[in-house]
């Protein structure tokens, strides 16, 4: 069965829910990357001195969202942030997406996926794409411990997040990377919010195809 692809816009509330620390995609070390000890992370932040934005990501993490007990349902939702391939809007975008679908009984999973970047990419073109993938897998192995239902993990992005989303979607099994046979890369369902969808001029967003 295909993966079903939903175009969504939604507002944001928040209740009980319970974030845990991030967790390295790559704890083994990131395929394809290039040391750059210049390259670090960059913070934006509101007046609340709260981080919104994130950019120059070289560290590619998941923060798990999971839904509180009573109303938890099994299904996780990996959560793309957008930003044009050169940051991650990560509070609007991310965090406080995270929040709402726990509220729904939905774990969820904020993916910080790597800016695609020459500096620390030896191929800058899929290394968000193996981050999603990578991101997914690591979910799904993980499903028992987190209470999850390995047919009901799907993904969810945002502007150049739902570019990547949805590149997901349609190569999940694209070998970019060396994994283990048998893990599945593949979305049971999509969500693409404002995205993306193509790279084609006149029609897309120029800043996410210069970036990526």
């Amino acid at each position: 069965m295909k993966p079903i692809f939903f175009t969504a816009l939604f507002l944001i509330g928040s209740c009980g829910f319970s974030q845990q620390d991030e967790l390295a995609v790559w704890p083994n070390g990131i395929p394809g990357a290039l040391n750059n000890a210049s390259f670090e992370e960059a913070y934006t932040y509101d007046d609340d001195g709260t981080i919104t934005g994130i950019s120059k990501v070289s560290k590619p993490t998941i923060t798990p969202f999971l839904a509180d007990a009573s109303l938890a349902n099994g299904t996780a939702v990996i959560v793309c942030p957008g930003g044009g391939y050169t940051h991650l809007a990560i509070e609007k975008e991310g965090y406080k997406v995270a929040k709402w679908l726990n509220t729904l009984g939905i774990a969820a999973f904020v993916l910080k996926y790597g800016m695609p970047s020459d500096e620390t990419m030896t191929d800058k073109t899929i290394g968000p794409l193996q981050d999603a993938q990578e991101a997914i897998r690591m979910i799904r192995r993980n499903a028992e411990k987190w209470h999850l239902d390995t047919s009901k993990i799907g993904v969810l992005g945002f502007s150049a997040g739902g570019h990547l989303a949805s590149t997901l979607s349609t190569h999940f099994d694209e070998k970019v990377y060396e994994f283990k046979k048998g893990e599945s890369a593949r979305p049971d369902f999509s969500v693409l919010v404002y995205p993306v969808i193509s790279m084609e001029d006149g029609v897309t967003h120029q800043g996410s195809k210069n970036a990526l």
